[in-house]
Parts: C-alpha cells; sequence; structure tokens
C-alpha cells in the first residue's frame, strides 16, 4: 500500500509483554514505559496493572507528554488472580467485577482512552450457554461503569481448547456475546488478535467478515501451532516473528492488514489501535531486540499489504 500506514491505524505495543517484569503491576514501569513512548514509531501503547498510585501518576504524565493514546489491558491483574467473569460461582464473579471495577479507575487515572476485558474458563458443554449468559450480564454491568468514566469496552477474543480455554472462544461466540451487549453501549467492540487465529483453527478472513461491525481493535502476534503440543514454545506465549515453527510472519501480517483494509476496518477516518503482542521469550533475547524485529515486520508487511 502506498499510503502511510499511519493513516490507517494508530500502532501499538502491549508494555507489559515487551517488558515483562512487570506484568504484575511493579519493578520499572516507568521507565520501561518511557522506552516505548520516546521511540517515534509508536502512536499507542497498552498498558497495565500498576499498583501505585504514585507510579500510575508519574506514568500518566509520561503518556500525556508524548502525545501517545493509551488504552488500558485487564490481563495482568485478572491473570494472575485467576479471576472470571463468567465464573459460575457468584462470590467468585463478584471478585471478577470488583477487580475490573478497580482497573477501570486505573485506565481513567492513566488517561486511557478504552479497556480491554475478556471472558473466563470455559465450563464446558453442559454450563457454556450459562456462562454466556453471566458473561452479558458482567459486560453490562462494565459498560455501565465505563460510562461514568468516558471509555470505550472492549473484549478481546481468546482460544477455547489449546492455552487459555476461555469461554470466548470461536468468533461465532463473540459475535453473539456483541449482539448481546453493544445495544447497552455503542462503545462496546470486539478485539481480535492474529495470534489466536491459529489457536482457534479459524481461518482469519472469514472470521474478520463474521464480526467485521463490532472489530474495532486489533493484536498481531505470534504462536505455535495446536498441532505441535511438544512444542516447548506451544501455546498462548506471543514469540517474537519468524521463529522457528512459528505460525505467523510478515507474509500473514501482511495478509491481516489486507484484509482489515478490506473490510473497512484499517481507515483514515476511525484510526483504530492495532499493537503488537510480542516478548522476549529465548536466551539473549532482549525487549529491544524483539521491539525492534517487530517494527521491521510491520513496515514490510504493509509495504506488502
Amino acid at each position: 500500500m502506498r499510503d502511510s500506514l499511519y493513516g490507517y491505524m494508530r500502532i501499538g505495543v502491549v508494555h507489559f509483554k515487551a517488558f515483562p517484569d512487570v506484568v504484575r503491576g511493579e519493578g520499572d514501569i516507568v521507565g520501561t514505559l518511557r522506552k516505548i513512548c520516546e521511540d517515534d514509531f509508536w502512536t499507542a501503547v497498552e498498558v497495565g496493572w500498576m499498583k501505585d498510585i504514585k507510579v500510575r501518576d508519574e506514568a500518566r504524565a509520561v503518556i500525556s507528554q508524548s502525545h501517545i493514546t493509551a488504552a488500558y489491558a485487564c490481563q495482568p491483574s485478572m491473570f494472575s488472580q485467576k479471576l472470571s467473569l463468567n465464573h459460575l460461582d457468584s462470590a467468585e464473579r463478584t471478585k471478577a467485577l470488583n477487580q475490573i471495577r478497580n482497573c477501570i479507575t486505573e485506565a481513567y487515572q492513566l488517561g486511557a482512552k478504552s479497556i480491554n476485558v475478556f471472558s473466563g474458563k470455559d465450563p464446558g458443554d453442559a454450563k457454556r450457554d450459562e456462562a454466556k449468559k453471566l458473561l452479558i450480564d458482567s459486560l453490562i454491568r462494565i459498560c455501565d461503569w465505563a460510562k461514568d468514566y468516558d471509555l470505550d469496552v472492549h473484549m478481546k477474543i481468546f482460544d477455547r481448547d489449546v492455552d487459555k480455554a476461555f469461554l470466548i472462544g470461536p468468533f461465532s461466540d463473540a459475535l453473539e456475546i456483541a449482539q448481546a451487549v453493544r445495544p447497552h453501549y455503542n462503545r462496546f467492540g470486539l478485539l481480535s488478535d492474529l495470534s489466536h487465529f491459529p489457536l482457534l483453527r479459524e481461518d482469519p478472513r472469514t472470521s474478520v467478515k463474521l464480526v467485521k461491525d463490532y472489530l474495532v481493535h486489533f493484536h498481531i502476534g505470534n504462536c505455535i501451532s495446536p498441532d505441535k503440543k511438544k512444542h516447548f514454545l506451544y501455546g498462548d506465549l506471543q514469540p517474537r516473528f519468524g521463529i522457528e515453527d512459528g505460525e505467523i510472519d510478515t507474509p500473514e501480517v501482511a495478509g491481516y492488514f489486507r484484509c482489515l483494509v478490506e473490510e473497512g476496518l484499517l481507515n483514515p477516518a476511525d484510526r483504530p489501535i492495532v499493537s503488537a503482542e510480542v516478548r522476549p521469550l529465548l536466551q539473549h533475547e532482549t525487549s529491544e531486540l524483539i521491539l525492534a524485529n517487530t517494527k521491521r515486520v510491520i513496515k514490510e508487511a504493509w509495504a506488502l499489504a
């Protein structure tokens, strides 16, 4: 494509994946965030749990001064506590909702424009319909809270039977949830991750077309095929692009970009966030090297799209 990618999307990176030492809401959060914000390649950043209010205040200043768009991701706090918005136990679901409410407050304090949420574990065929109803109820509550803080709510789609084993899950089920929640809050939408299509055994073009009316946020990343269960990086670990046995590299990212442009999802009017979710996993891999790898892949993929 001849036009600049910046005219079609806000290019982001998931902070706590690129710098995994901060994933638990502690560590050199501000220093590593500053590295991203000082690099003018990135026009968006996805931040997560920051336990210390002073750290959040400093992080907000860095974000504000850098003219970068921020989104808030709930994975660090939710995953570490094994919380689920569709838990069949009401007390456990309340814990999850309380944590999301705290996340909304943090997101607002950080100046984020949106918050990323997701379903919890899939309970199996017998209880799946009940879990969907509980998830819808939770999401509507979350949207009511987010409205008070002027935040968009984006639900990320995960795998169902490989690694995370979450309720949502297949894109057809994501569509069902979105159709139920959007009427309650028109700023609710879906987040699709390129690395999750192989884990779901779904084709990006088919699945994107199915939910295109609700897709508002995108991730790019890599994974190991669900057919390679013995691989030491099997699952949803977000290895670098081009890693041996990986599913996603420049051609797949280019194809994803092409699909999203053709469906009108990447466009000059909206310029949604498209974030890289990658992390250093192997010996001698550094955050800086992985980020350089990612930037090269994005530039070349856009040129080839």
